[in-house]
């Protein structure tokens, strides 16, 4: 038995609670969330518990990240069941609008506050499933990694509703808990503070479940309501980034499965230690999947971070000023390209931004590193590209718009099986070669897993039809009667067909294709369909994204 483990199970004989509400009246929902937790990467013997989920539970064995495949995107999917063109969170970092700098990264909380006040109280716009739930009269709670923790549910920062805990709590760049809550944690024995991030992260990981499962738990259980609470679990996400075995299938890579792993079996453990297993259900997902940087170029020569900015700059004779700024003046450019790992947003400004598009896309097509180029539907049809509308990128969002959002090229490593494990990616980061990251449109990368369990959903069954993390909430709402009216069209289904008494879903493939730019280069899209719904397996150039079979 591991530290973590044997520390819970002794957590769980000290805080046994009694539930106000008699056995089999309550009617709970927790979600976990394994941020970076790749769907092969499981196995009963490197994840026994989350092994265990999906073989007696349900296995959504085709599952997806939405694209980009980057946390706080597929945060705000899981929280509001909408694609990206909806909620506007189009990366982790994007470029806002307003403030100084313009340029903001979501995993942060003031800078969530701040996304918040300048648009209109909620910049997602959209209602999440834990806010639904809260006003719905379920107590709530979110716990877990800073950004994707809040976003869950994005306006409550006062600690006076839903319970926020993620690993910046209780300092001055961390959201307001409420006094009862730090006294709670206080009187369990524990920090007021969590410990900082590592890798393999199990310091942190032990020290919030243990707030989980000592304060937080029952303080829910206790409450006399039904409950809704999600978890995001750094681990693996944490340690397959800043690894040092090659690739993230290494040591490090292995011990952060085993923490995530660890860290739903403690959740698990207390359920049925204080009899409420039998009385929720259970969601797993991770928000993407991962690969291994490759980040060495055709010479043999490593790419630094900001190289898409860079060669731009060259190839549109435009100075590359303050970060990736291109142009004379920083504080208004001609073109601003955000990285985003896997993926760069490029913003274009100016009086002619459709000519501007055309150069840009021109080159991005002769880029050996780039595969797949999607192109804001406002600027026009570009040879070599989609629009952004193939991908539901245009809804109603009232963030700031991308101009163009790229993918860059992935490849398989050599004597590396199996497949979706041993994909290689270009990535505009500060981590280097041998390291991990997301966010490109390979399979690798939009492979995630997804499981559940509990008592609305069936028992050994493999769900073959597409999933998506835009599901979630539409799933977990019809199970808890919320009924949440959207603003935007672009939405999941709720996955009846994992339910118990659903019937089978059928769906189709799909496959779409660019018309070539002048060197030949297109963009093409294979995807499948569940009625109106979209799930999107990969895109890029032929021959240079992982998973993409259409030539």
């Amino acid at each position: 038995m591991t530290l973590l483990r044997a520390a819970t199970l002794a957590a769980l004989l000290a805080v046994s609670v009694q539930p106000v509400l008699a056995a089999g009246t309550q009617h709970n929902v927790l979600i976990f969330v394994a941020d970076g937790l790749r769907y092969v990467s499981v196995t009963p013997r490197s994840a026994p518990t989350l092994w265990r989920i999906k073989s007696q539970g349900v296995d959504f064995t085709n599952s997806h990240s939405l694209f980009p495949t980057i946390t706080t995107v597929n945060a705000s999917a899981i929280a509001t069941g909408h694609y990206i063109g909806d909620t506007g969170n189009f990366g982790n970092t994007i470029f806002s609008g307003f403030g100084t700098p313009p340029v903001v990264g979501f995993e942060d909380d003031p800078t969530l506050g701040k996304m918040n006040d300048h648009f209109g109280g909620n910049y997602l716009n959209e209602t999440s499933l834990i806010a639904a739930a809260r006003e719905a009269g379920f107590a709530t709670a979110i716990m877990g990694k800073v950004g994707p923790t809040s976003i869950q549910d994005v306006t409550q920062r006062d600690g006076k509703g839903t319970i926020v805990i993620d690993d910046a709590f209780n300092t001055d760049e961390g959201i307001t808990v409420a006094p009862e809550i730090l006294d709670a944690i206080k009187a369990a024995g524990l920090d007021a503070n969590a410990p900082k991030t590592d890798a393999p992260n199990n310091k942190q990981q032990r020290y919030m479940i243990s707030v989980a499962t000592k304060v937080v738990l029952p303080k829910l259980a206790t409450s006399g309501k039904q409950f809704a609470m999600l978890y995001w679990s750094r681990d693996p996400d944490m340690s397959q980034h800043v690894q040092k075995d090659s690739t993230i299938n290494g040591p490090t890579g292995r011990a952060g499965i085993k923490d995530a792993d660890e860290t739903l079996a403690a959740l698990l453990d207390w359920l049925k230690a204080n009899k409420l297993d039998k009385t929720t259900d259970v969601f797993v997902t991770a928000d993407h999947g991962f690969s291994t940087i490759d980040n060495i170029d055709a010479s043999g020569v490593a790419r630094p971070s900001k190289f898409l900015a860079t060669d731009l700059g060259k190839a549109l004779n435009l100075p590359v000023t303050k970060g990736a700024a291109l142009g004379a003046d920083p504080a208004h450019p001609d073109v601003l390209v955000v990285p985003n790992g896997g993926s760069d947003l490029i913003y274009l400004f100016g009086a002619d931004t459709k000519a501007r598009a055309a150069q840009v896309v021109d080159q991005l097509t002769k880029l050996d590193y780039i595969s797949g180029v999607f192109v804001n539907d406002d600027l026009g049809d570009f040879p070599g590209s989609l629009p952004m509308s193939a991908i539901n990128w245009r809804g109603t969002a009232i963030t700031p718009h991308p101009s163009i959002v790229v993918s860059f090229a992935s490849h398989l490593m050599k004597g590396c099986k199996p497949e979706l494990m041993c994909a290689a990616e270009t990535a505009d980061t500060s981590l280097t070669t041998g390291q991990g990251m997301h966010g490109t449109f390979s399979r690798a990368d939009t492979r995630n897993f997804m499981a559940a369990t509990g008592p609305d959903f069936k028992t050994r069954f493999a769900d073959k039809a597409p999933v998506s993390n835009a599901d979630i909430n539409p799933t977990l709402a019809r199970i808890m009667d919320l009924h949440i009216q959207p603003k935007g069209g672009l939405v999941g289904r709720p996955a009846t067909e994992a339910l118990k008494g659903g019937k089978n879903t059928s769906f189709s493939h799909s496959r779409m294709a660019s018309a070539p730019a002048a060197n030949g280069q297109k963009t093409v899209l294979e995807y499948q369909r569940v009625g109106d719904t979209r799930y999107f397996d990969a895109a890029g150039f032929p021959g240079g994204t992982v998973g993409l079979t259409g030539h």
